[in-house]
């Protein structure tokens, strides 16, 4: 593996809320990822003004989004990112509905290579969706060729005002698990790709339901 090749992690905040209980989880993984020689990049994104994707597919022909927001901000972190982590706090037992729409045109709109970028996802409630939210955001991950990371139970801390996070020691203790394991594949990924290149790519195929 090339030596001093810094590896890097983009992290995506989709609270509203500035240090509130996902930024807990979040401080968590960066602590581990900094013990593990990662730079790691935390964009807040939930207070964000994020308008949703209207399938206009002018990214196919000029390269980006048709709205110029944080979403094409984000662009040219993402690709150079060797890990993307997205975390959310919990409403109506799903995302926050501003980080959805950037990350819809964040991945529809980008036509780089995500494979083998490996991806996390983390979820924050008072009390219930954990489960159904960490699927949501792992679906991102699973249509474009990332490896997903896991930790030692799903990927969730619990505290509804701000600061309880703190006190959720099993949640916290999976944060650490999860940047730990993440911090390995993304190194053993990049020692892998040297020595063996990227798996092989075949022509995608497109069956409509409806002919």
């Amino acid at each position: 593996m090339e030596e001093n090749k810094e590896f890097r992690v983009l992290m995506l905040n989709g609270s509203p809320r500035i240090n509130g209980n996902t930024a807990i989880a979040l401080k968590e993984m960066e602590k581990v990822f900094a013990e593990n020689g990662i730079a790691a990049e935390t964009v807040q994104i939930g207070a964000q003004n994020v308008r949703g994707c209207i399938a206009c597919r002018s990214c196919v022909k000029n390269g980006k989004c048709v709205f110029d927001d944080i979403v094409n901000e984000l662009a040219p972190k993402f690709e150079q990112a060797d890990g993307l982590v997205v975390a959310s706090p919990v409403y109506y037992a799903s995302a926050n509905a501003t980080l959805i729409a950037c990350l819809d045109r964040l991945f529809y709109s980008t036509s780089f290579d995500k494979t083998m970028k490996v991806g996390a996802s983390v979820v924050c409630a008072r009390r219930g969706g954990c489960s159904a939210t960490f699927d949501e955001l792992n679906k991102y991950f699973t249509i474009t060729n990332m490896p997903v990371a896991s930790g030692c139970y799903w990927n969730s801390v619990h505290g509804r005002e701000k600061g309880e996070a703190e006190g959720d020691e099993e949640g916290l203790q999976t944060m650490r698990v999860l940047a730990r394991n993440m911090s390995f594949l993304i190194k053993s990924i990049a020692l892998g790709r040297e020595r063996y290149g990227l798996p092989e790519k075949e022509a995608r195929v497109f069956t409509n339901f409806i002919r």
